[in-house]
């Protein structure tokens, strides 16, 4: 099998050669730009510095050698603006985050560096004592308790309406998605238009909206999804012979122990909507998968996002909330592919030892690679502190389990 088969089986529950793994197809399944030079180093790869495409996580591009020396399957494209498909050394430039890491990012002066040590980008800082850049009340607002604002949704209609993606656009979209098929036989997972949906203005008060004013939320979601649909029926059908899977949404419906939503809440007000939305894609692209990543203790939503038409849902946390990876895989074998849950990243990856985390990744994996529907991964990123014998342990575990 190519990278390519093996990934798009699995999906389809059909039988692989091997098991499929990633590194950073997105943004929560990536390794800290702090953690990458290390493991570069302990693979035997040339040194290099780490291209950091989210910066706000701190997140570095898996080079292909790199991927390659940990066998994975998957490679990303990120709209127009990055890849690893291929290389693009004209987009990457210098930059040493006050002398803590030297590094290539796009665009060096959005970053600015205090005389304590901290460094600032926007409204964000990264400490001296931090790996990642924070935002200010974590991106919510100050007052939690605060009433919910609605929005003027007949405005927000002719807003959207009016924000057609144009014809040039899309053509650039598939001339990348292109050349990275031409590039690689690795699957490439797509990140662009997505669902829409989410918790806008805040978790908190969007929630509260939710069990407050549940006719508000379905107009609202209505308006968003059918902008949604309009945006992804004129770039799907471009990009379709050169993706395997478009991310739809990043949508974190959980918390360590709950969701945070009522289960019967979120499938009234959220699971019509992303069906609509899959749908549509599968119509207009019935080869390429959609994509759902949703952190937290969502097990008790599991019915209600496969009713929604996903095909792969992400990251799997099964450590938060009380339900085993078994439990996790029972409700969604052969109806929903899992791509993750490979090994705690909160709890054994940190703080067990390598052969803890070596039992840990081998007893998951046996159990979730069972009739297929597995793609590998952390249950999230590989952090800063992660050493790189660990992180070698993980996919060397996973090749032989």
């Amino acid at each position: 099998m190519t990278r390519r088969e093996r990934v798009r089986a699995a999906i389809r529950f059909q039988p692989t050669d091997q098991l499929p793994k990633d590194l950073s197809a997105m943004a929560s399944t990536g390794v800290s730009c702090f953690a990458y030079p290390k493991l570069v180093a302990a693979l035997g790869l040339p040194p290099r510095l780490p291209k950091i495409f989210d910066t706000g996580q701190m997140l570095a591009i898996p080079d292909r050698d790199v991927l390659d020396a940990l066998d994975c399957d998957c490679c990303f494209v990120g709209d127009t603006a990055h890849t690893n498909a291929f290389e693009e050394p004209e987009r990457w430039h210098p930059i040493d985050f006050g002398g803590r890491l030297p590094a290539l990012v796009q665009n060096p002066a959005s970053f600015a560096v205090q005389p304590d040590g901290t460094v600032t980008q926007g409204g964000s800082t990264m400490v001296p004592e931090s790996y990642v850049f924070d935002a200010p009340h974590g991106g919510q607002p100050p007052n939690l308790l605060a009433e919910p604002q609605k929005e003027d949704l007949e405005a927000l209609a002719k807003r959207l309406e009016q924000q057609t993606i144009p014809d040039e656009r899309v053509a650039a979209l598939a001339a990348y998605c292109r050349r990275a098929r031409e590039a690689t036989d690795r699957a490439i997972m797509f990140r662009g238009p997505g669902a829409g949906l989410g918790f806008r203005g805040g978790m908190a008060a969007f929630s509260m909206l939710c069990l407050l004013d549940p006719g508000y939320v379905r107009e609202l979601h209505a308006i968003v999804t059918d902008h949604a649909v309009r945006q992804l029926e004129r770039v799907l059908p471009a990009i379709a012979p050169y993706v395997d899977i478009i991310m739809l949404a990043a949508d974190d419906q959980g918390t360590q122990q709950a969701s945070i939503l009522p289960p019967d809440t979120f499938a009234e007000l959220f699971t019509p909507f992303y069906r609509k939305v899959n749908d549509a894609c599968h119509r207009a692209a019935p080869e390429v998968f959609t994509f759902l990543h949703s952190c937290g203790a969502i097990y008790h939503l599991l019915d209600a996002i496969i009713d929604a038409g996903f095909d792969i849902l992400n990251p799997v946390q099964w450590t938060a909330g009380g339900h085993s990876f078994q439990e996790w895989k029972d409700v969604c074998r052969r109806r929903i592919a899992l791509w993750g849950g490979g090994v705690d990243t909160q709890t054994t990856l940190p703080l067990g030892s390598v052969e803890a985390v070596r039992r840990q990744v081998a007893e998951v994996v046996g159990y979730l690679k069972q009739d297929s529907g597995f793609v590998f991964c952390a249950i999230h990123n590989l952090l800063a502190e992660i050493p790189p014998e660990k992180i070698i342990a993980i996919y060397q575990t996973a090749a032989r389990s």
